[in-house]
């Protein structure tokens, strides 16, 4: 008997309105294609104190951050599932405040990713504008963070909402819950794309010179084996010849900037 798939939806809309009811709706969509066991994580009840700005995290490690709630509590929770919805309400062009607060106090994970056996699925909800570059945002969040983003939808929510805006709005879910389900019946990884390997290539390039300056991100990248010699991502799938030798240029290029920045030190110009 297959065993559920634990789905984690962080919500950063402060109440149950349209981001919650278009959730519902993808949970029902999904629920026809495999079993799944839905949890809601809703950001507005959650301690998370804003970041501080302080680095700790970066060079000393997440442990050291003197804020003290719910982030690592919210970190297990991603661990324990097989996928996560991030999900917000567009607010001034942006995530809601709540989601952002959230993204800002995980910070670390920008520079240590840790969430490769993830699949996520990204969801926002607008009057009318303001959709596509939320999820853009958003996309670039989950993707540095080390998630496999296996799909995104955008609803238009304006009242009143048109008959022909909820069939799309519909049909639009439906696609989403689909391409959700197949990346978690699929299990394995996909292999990445251009702008994940320049990623990952850009990455080792500050991080293998930063033992001194942030110590405790040389040490994650050194443990996970990402600096070694020959290492083309951060997990072990097929890596397309020609991105891996764009990214090996890139991460030549990027390394000299590194080493030039390190040199100078702080306040001198070149």
């Amino acid at each position: 008997m297959q065993q559920n798939k634990k789905i984690l939806v962080i919500m950063g809309s402060p109440r149950k309105g349209n981001t919650f009811r278009a959730c519902e709706e993808l949970r029902g969509f999904l629920e026809k294609e495999l079993a799944v066991e839905f949890e809601y994580l809703w950001l507005k009840d959650a301690n998370l104190q804003p970041c501080r700005g302080c680095l700790a995290c970066f060079a000393q490690g997440e442990e050291r951050c003197p804020n003290r709630d719910d982030a690592p509590r919210i970190e297990q929770k991603i661990h324990d599932a097989d996928a996560v919805i991030f999900a917000t309400p567009v607010y001034g062009m942006n995530v809601s405040g709540q989601m952002k607060t959230f993204i800002d106090r995980l910070s670390y994970v920008f520079h240590r990713p840790r969430f490769f056996d993830k699949k996520a699925l990204l969801l926002t909800t607008a009057g009318i504008l303001g959709n596509e570059d939320v999820l853009k945002y958003l996309d670039t969040v989950a993707r540095v963070w080390g998630f496999e983003v296996a799909g995104t939808v955008g609803i238009v929510t304006a009242a009143p909402v048109p008959q022909y805006r909820i069939d799309e709005n519909r049909n639009a879910i439906a696609r989403a819950a689909g391409k959700l389900a197949a990346a978690l019946l699929r299990g394995s990884r996909k292999s990445p794309g251009l702008m994940d390997v320049v990623l990952f290539h850009g990455q080792r390039a500050a991080f293998s010179q930063l033992e001194e300056v942030s110590p405790a991100d040389y040490r994650y990248w050194k443990e996970k084996g990402w600096l070694d010699r020959g290492t083309k991502y951060f997990v072990d799938v097929p890596v397309n010849p020609l991105y891996n030798i764009i990214g090996v240029i890139v991460e030549w290029f990027s390394a000299r900037g590194v080493k030039k920045d390190l040199a100078l030190g702080p306040g001198e110009t070149a």
